[in-house]
């Protein structure tokens, strides 16, 4: 599985379902500053704040927005409600990946089980009105342990008012095992203990 992050909470993963390559676009909404793509063309594209202010999707992808769970080309896509919109869990490839949207608060223990021990974990960090603070980002990390746990909405030229990654990681106290611009995992590969990869925007 292939994973980039595009800027602020939004994800593309390039997954695989037999010989067949599925594109999944997680919160592909537009900034109104700095470089971001027109568009995406992916098969499933999950919106955690609803269908407003999104990028143009061609191919007729299959748009998942609710609470609920659905099956797309061997993918499954799971979402629960929060008081700040949908988080979503993916399980592709063998591996559970978990995706906190625009959450701004530490979610509930009954929406935790219901989106079990992840493999890779997506969660906010910039703080402020729109995501997670770090202290508060640190602490659901440890409350989930993840395999892998990746930031996003951190301060970047399309979220410039975010909280820098260096507050998250302070409170975190775990060195980056990856700066890149694109991760490539497969489940044999995942480590045993918390690992912490940074993502360079990808655009």
């Amino acid at each position: 599985m292939h994973i980039s992050w595009i800027g602020q909470t939004c994800v593309r993963l390039q997954t695989k379902n037999g010989d067949e390559d599925i594109t999944v676009i997680i919160d592909g909404y537009k900034p109104a500053v700095g470089d971001f793509p027109r568009s995406f063309s992916p098969q499933i594209a999950l919106y955690s704040h609803g269908e407003e202010d999104t990028t143009t999707l061609s191919q007729e992808p299959f748009i998942f927005s609710s609470s609920g769970e659905c099956e797309v080309k061997g993918v499954m896509c799971y979402s629960f409600p929060t008081a700040d919109g949908q988080v979503f869990k993916i399980n592709s490839e063998n591996m559970n990946l978990v995706h906190l949207g625009k959450i701004t608060k530490k979610l509930s223990n009954e929406v935790l089980e219901k989106l079990g021990t992840p493999d890779v974990l997506f969660i906010p960090v910039g703080g402020g009105k729109e995501y997670l603070s770090a202290a508060d980002a640190a602490e659901m990390v440890t409350a989930m342990e993840p395999r892998i746990v990746i930031p996003m909405a951190y301060q970047c030229d399309t979220d410039p008012k975010a909280g820098a990654l260096s507050d998250f990681v302070k409170v975190l106290g775990l060195k980056a095992d990856v700066t890149d611009k694109k991760i490539i995992l497969k489940k044999k590969d995942l480590p045993t203990e918390t690992k912490f990869m940074v993502l360079e925007k990808n655009y």
